[in-house]
């Protein structure tokens, strides 16, 4: 772990916007662990009776299942002095329930904004990928271009990261935001 007191980052935007990569990137530096919403979500999905409970449910609280899930389990890490990363669409409300979990158990907290400012290249990252989570599905540009229209990017994050910038660029920029904020400058 780099520094003493363990970290939450929370790594949000919309889908196909280098969210999970940059997650890796930041728990490879923090030698943290990553949790996904879209994991944690997808493994809900073979018990029946959980799975036709949570599509009644509300777009808002669809989202605190999954969110619920992650804040628990790295509230667990982060009191045993492990860093954890979040990886998942957070709104606004959910960016600040995560600074919450942080400062309850006395962890620092990062969030990082994901966007990428080529239509061109974030349709094309939607149409090639293939995440190959058990139980999950794949979204199609349709479905990415409705996320788009409701979007409402979080406030006050500690970085907001382009991903239409080159993979190195951005990566850079999520290891110096990490160094400053834990206090190490090395490599």
């Amino acid at each position: 772990m780099v520094g003493n007191t363990p970290t939450l980052v929370l790594v949000t935007g919309p889908p196909g916007t280098g969210k999970s990569t940059l997650a890796e990137a930041a728990a490879a530096r923090l030698q943290a662990a990553v949790l996904s919403w879209d994991w944690a979500m997808a493994a809900l999905r073979p018990v029946a009776s959980v799975q036709r409970t949570i599509e009644q449910l509300d777009r808002a609280e669809h989202r605190r299942v999954g969110w619920g899930i992650l804040w628990n389990l790295a509230t667990l890490q982060l009191r045993q002095g492990r860093g954890v990363v979040l990886d998942g669409t957070a709104r606004q409300g959910e960016v600040d329930q995560t600074r919450s979990v942080a400062t309850a158990v006395a962890a620092r907290s990062l969030v990082l904004v994901t966007s990428c400012g080529d239509r061109t290249q974030h349709r094309q990252r939607i149409e090639d990928r293939s995440r190959d989570i058990p139980g999950w599905y794949e979204l199609e540009w349709r479905d990415v271009v409705r996320f788009l229209e409701a979007w409402e990017r979080p406030t006050g994050a500690d970085l907001y990261v382009d991903t239409a910038d080159p993979l190195d660029a951005c990566t850079d920029r999520v290891v110096r935001v990490i160094d400053h904020a834990v206090g190490s400058r090395s490599s």
